[in-house]
């Protein structure tokens, strides 16, 4: 008689708390109330990390894991998909984007890899609901304002439409201490630093694409 393995156990196990006579707060849940939960969880994986704390980092990984079985669970009550098929879509994508490993494409240094799989998720969604026909496509709305902002600027440099923003080079630590700085500043005035960046952040990209627009409309 063969072991059950531990993840078809936790499949196991989950179906059992959403079933009729299962726990009433895990019956309750849907994807919006609990796509925060994976968020969370990520925090605290990331505070394990950083820690150095093996142990944390095992219980932090499998409260993630829960969250990606939690939401399969209910995908599956709905016949919309289940663990099996989101299991098997990152194995095919991660052969798929990797044809250096398992194909024929002969890239070697981590700047082409990352170019390869731009290119690779690109010719993907082409056609699709999912396209990205911009440079900026693809940043998480959520993700919180700092981060965004980086990523925005970074992808508008890559794509030519955002430039070095000063000549100046502050210091690490400088720019740490500006950063605090305003952060302090926007709370004194009973501002959130948070929603001012992500409105800014959402001026600079209305601005960059409007200016990709006129790039893509004069190269025709």
């Amino acid at each position: 008689m063969s072991q059950t393995s531990a993840i078809d156990e936790l499949l196991t196990v989950m179906a059992r708390l959403r079933a009729p006579d299962g726990c009433p707060w895990d019956r309750e849940q849907d994807h919006r109330t609990l796509r925060w939960h994976a968020v969370e969880e990520v925090y605290e994986l990331m505070d394990a990390i950083d820690a150095g704390d093996d142990q944390e980092m095992v219980e932090e990984l499998g409260d993630l894991l829960l969250q990606v079985v939690f939401h399969c669970q209910m995908a599956k009550e709905r016949g919309a998909f289940d663990f099996e098929t989101a299991t098997r879509q990152i194995v095919d994508k991660l052969i798929r984007r990797h044809p250096h490993v398992f194909g024929d494409s002969q890239v070697k240094t981590v700047d082409a890899v990352w170019a390869q799989w731009e290119q690779i998720k690109k010719a993907e969604k082409k056609g699709t609901r999912h396209e990205r026909p911009s440079a900026l496509d693809g940043i998480p709305k959520h993700l919180p304002a700092l981060l965004r902002a980086e990523k925005l600027v970074k992808k508008a440099r890559k794509a030519g439409l955002a430039g070095e923003a000063e000549k100046s080079k502050p210091a690490k630590a400088a720019v740490a201490r500006q950063l605090f700085e305003l952060a302090e500043y926007a709370q004194k005035r009973g501002w959130s630093a948070e929603a001012l960046l992500r409105a800014e952040s959402g001026k600079r990209e209305r601005a960059w694409r409007k200016a990709e627009r006129v790039k893509s409309a004069a190269a025709k």
